[in-house]
Parts: C-alpha cells; sequence; structure tokens
C-alpha cells in the first residue's frame, strides 16, 4: 500500500490540506491513519483532536466502526460534554441504523445550541434516508427560516421537491440561488429544465429565456444549448406561437443546433462521435411555415 511508503509528517499535512479545502477522502484518510499515522499521533500535538475528529468521520463514512470508535472514545475523554462530540455519537447511531436514538442526540444539540446547523442538517439527511421526503423537506424548510443564505440547503431542498413532484416548489428554490448567485450558468439551466418539465407555451418560452441567459454565461455548455434547442423547437410548434415569434424561435433553434455542431466537430474522437445525435435533433421539425 503507497501508504505505507509516507512518512508520518506527510500523512498529517495531506490530512491538514483536506480539511482545509474541506473535502473528505474517506477512504485515504482511514487508510493513512490505520497504517501510519496513528502510530505517532503523540506526536500531534493539539492537532490530534482535529485529526481524530476527521478520522471519526472518515471511519463512519466507510463503515470502519474499528478505526472510528477509538477515536471517539479519545474525544470523548478529553472534551466530554462536548456538542461535537455529540454529533459524532449520533454520527455513529446513524452509521448503526439506530436513526431513532440518533434524532434524540440531535433534538438534544439543537435544544442547547439553537444555532447549530450542524445538527439540524443530520437530521434533513437521517429523514431522507428513510425515505421520509415530506418530513425531511419541513425540516430543512425550518432550517432555511434560520439560515436564509445556505445554498447548498436550497439546492437540497429542490432536489427534495422534485423527488415529490412539486415543480412549482423546486423552480422557487432555484430562483433563490440566481438571486444569491446570477453568475452561476448551471443555476440557470436547472431552473430552465424545471419550468421546460412544467410544460405549457408560457413556462416553455421561461425555459427558452433561462437556457439562453445560461449559454450567454458560459458557451461551453452543451446541456443549456441542448435544452435551447428542445424548448425552442416545442415553442415554435405550439398553435398559440405567432408567425413572428415562431420565425425568431427556429432562427434561434437554427443557432443552438450549429453551436452544438461546432462542440462536436472540435471534441470528436473514436470513442464519442456525436453525429448521429445531430443527426436525430436535425431531423426535428425546425422548418414548419407560419
Amino acid at each position: 500500500m503507497a501508504t505505507l511508503d509516507l512518512d508520518w509528517e506527510e500523512v498529517r499535512d495531506q490530512l491538514r490540506a483536506w480539511r482545509e479545502d474541506n473535502t473528505r477522502h474517506s477512504e485515504e484518510v482511514v487508510d493513512m491513519w490505520d497504517y501510519c499515522l496513528k502510530h505517532y499521533k503523540h506526536k500531534l500535538g493539539d492537532e490530534r483532536w482535529m485529526v481524530e475528529e476527521q478520522v471519526v468521520i472518515a471511519g463512519l463514512d466507510c463503515y470502519r466502526l474499528d478505526v472510528a470508535e477509538p477515536s471517539l472514545v479519545s474525544l470523548n475523554e478529553q472534551f466530554p460534554g462536548s456538542l461535537r462530540v455529540r454529533k459524532l455519537k449520533a454520527m455513529r447511531l446513524e452509521a448503526l441504523e439506530r436513526f431513532d436514538e440518533a434524532m434524540d442526540v440531535y433534538d438534544s444539540i439543537i435544544r442547547q445550541d439553537e444555532t447549530n446547523s450542524t445538527a439540524r442538517k443530520r437530521k434533513v439527511a437521517v429523514l431522507r434516508g428513510q425515505g421520509r421526503i415530506p418530513d425531511a423537506i419541513k425540516e430543512l424548510t425550518e432550517y432555511l427560516k434560520i439560515f436564509m443564505s445556505d445554498g447548498e440547503a436550497w439546492q437540497e431542498l429542490c432536489d427534495l421537491y422534485l423527488k415529490e413532484g412539486d415543480y412549482s416548489k423546486a423552480a422557487f428554490c432555484m430562483e433563490e440561488l440566481i438571486l444569491t448567485n446570477p453568475h452561476n450558468h448551471l443555476f440557470y439551466t436547472r431552473y430552465a429544465e424545471i419550468k421546460y418539465t412544467q410544460g405549457g407555451l408560457d413556462n416553455l418560452e421561461l425555459a427558452r429565456s433561462y437556457f439562453c441567459q445560461a449559454a450567454k454565461l458560459n458557451p461551453g455548455n452543451v446541456r443549456a444549448l441542448y435544452g435551447l434547442f428542445l424548448s425552442c423547437t416545442q415553442v415554435s410548434s405550439s398553435p398559440k406561437c405567432s408567425a413572428q415569434k415562431k420565425k425568431e424561435t427556429q432562427q434561434l433553434a437554427g443557432w443552438a443546433l450549429k453551436e452544438l455542431s461546432e462542440r462536436y466537430s472540435k471534441c470528436r474522437t473514436n470513442a464519442m462521435d456525436g453525429s448521429k445525435i445531430l443527426e436525430t435533433f436535425g431531423s426535428l421539425s425546425l422548418t414548419d411555415k407560419a
């Protein structure tokens, strides 16, 4: 194993870098701790406790309770009554599928600290893991009343609403995200996809506009170009579409198809040939006469 070739200081520095980047790398953390760093933990000084916390989370991610539990015991002895340690205990209960007990621990943390965002998020994760989507939506909605600027929470709520087929509320979540980050082309793309799925001429025209904006913000967004082409095709085929609007929409669809063709011609390899896809798109009716 490559971990065996690493010096303990290199391992320490790598774990520190992952913590600073807020990335998990759970399997690597477990291996580095198990094969190397746990034998030198006495040399880590105060950093040891951040490392042990990192190891507990990684061990639970990988269901390596043999790795997670000794570090959890050490943390509990060092910081008795700590809310962070109690959160780790609740995560251990989740790993053991003792969900009701885990929820009780999270509730006790929230009673002691109403602004503890991590405990509230874990409750949502438990409910979603149990398939209790309406309850997860309710819990996440309450969370967002307190932490309204949490973009990840809005994305999660959007995903939950989509699972329930509630497209109007999912669209509202994306509107909140666009307001907080108006230069993120991915938000425009997803919002447009939701409006496209809702259907109806008004929603399709809105989808077309947002696909356009996504493509403007990032010309390399192929998903937005596909969406633009499809939404234009649907709008132009609507009997409610005026002759002038139909002509403009067909021109826009032709432009989107041209952009897609250029991108496929640049990246075409033996492993990926988009010509058949483009032929299918091109065969769709774009030349209906008003």
